[in-house]
């Protein structure tokens, strides 16, 4: 078991949505927290919610979790406030969707930069602290069904998220003998911000069949509170694999154990989706 009261944690992507979810979640269970994102006006929102609610803030600082310097400085003055922290929570990413005729080098390598840099950058920055402190402890790694399944137009996110899924592979067992839990998040449809900038390469998302499909999506969606409750009770019970709706466990679960339908499935999603929105002109490289 891992408890929360009386631990530090640090949440990346804790502006919105699931990152500022999981930041009041823990918050509520007794932990102190150490806050980061991008965007900083949105940070310091989160702050401010987490202190009224009685919660204790170290740091709320901006930095892009991409840029291995920032983490760098981020690190420095975390550890100017806590000797090391407890849990270290990756939750900050982005997504990028499109067939690979239209992606963009630029969004290749934005996707990946973010989506398993950005983790790696914290992991190299925090969790040797945390081995040295000697006090055990616990890292959440948020990765997504993209993370499991080949889904249609996921190239990008997929190549993140699968490569955040290994490293947390390796780290459940290499982490172990220091008593340090590792949890991978694969999160389904979820009502956060991310829905609203997805980058959909070479498609217009103010289109009727886009904005038919985010309703499809919006209504299979759990919110990032519910989410953020599923992360906290599978780092409690020191849970690997976390699933915040149930329907990504029933595919995994067919992916492992029976895979013709996964197969089948997956086939069914590319063809709905290469018929879904209509065709637009490839992007032009710059």
């Amino acid at each position: 078991m891992t408890k929360f009261h009386g631990t530090s944690c640090l949440i990346t992507g804790a502006a919105s949505g699931l990152g500022r979810s999981t930041a009041l979640a823990v918050v509520a269970k007794g932990a102190s927290v150490i806050l980061t994102d991008i965007d900083d006006a949105g940070l310091q929102n989160t702050a401010d919610e987490v202190r009224a609610r009685g919660g204790v803030v170290h740091l709320a600082a901006p930095a892009d979790v991409s840029d291995y310097d920032a983490v760098v400085a981020l690190a420095a003055k975390a550890h100017a406030e806590v000797d090391s922290v407890d849990i270290v929570m990756n939750v900050a990413g982005i997504a990028t969707w499109g067939t690979v005729d239209r992606l963009t080098h630029t969004q290749w390598r934005r996707t990946i930069d973010i989506d398993l840099m950005g983790p790696i950058h914290v992991i190299e920055e925090f969790v040797p602290r945390m081995i040295e402190a000697g006090r055990g402890g616990h890292l959440v790694n948020v990765a997504s069904a993209a993370g499991l399944f080949g889904l249609p137009w996921h190239a990008p996110y997929s190549a993140g998220k699968f490569g955040l899924r290994g490293v947390s592979e390796v780290l459940r067992f290499d982490l172990r003998q220091h008593r340090i839990g590792v949890s991978l998040v694969c999160p389904g449809a979820m009502a956060t911000p991310m829905v609203d900038s997805v980058d959909i390469a070479g498609v217009d998302r103010q289109g009727a069949a886009v904005q038919q499909a985010v309703s499809l999506f919006m209504r299979h969606a759990v919110t990032p509170e519910q989410a953020a409750r599923s992360i906290v009770r599978g780092v409690e019970r020191n849970k690997y694999m976390v699933f915040t709706s149930p329907d990504i466990r029933v595919g995994y679960l067919a992916q492992r154990y029976f895979p013709p339908s996964y197969n089948l499935a997956m086939r069914g999603l590319n063809w709905a989706m290469s018929r879904y929105i209509d065709k637009a002109p490839a992007p032009t490289e710059v």
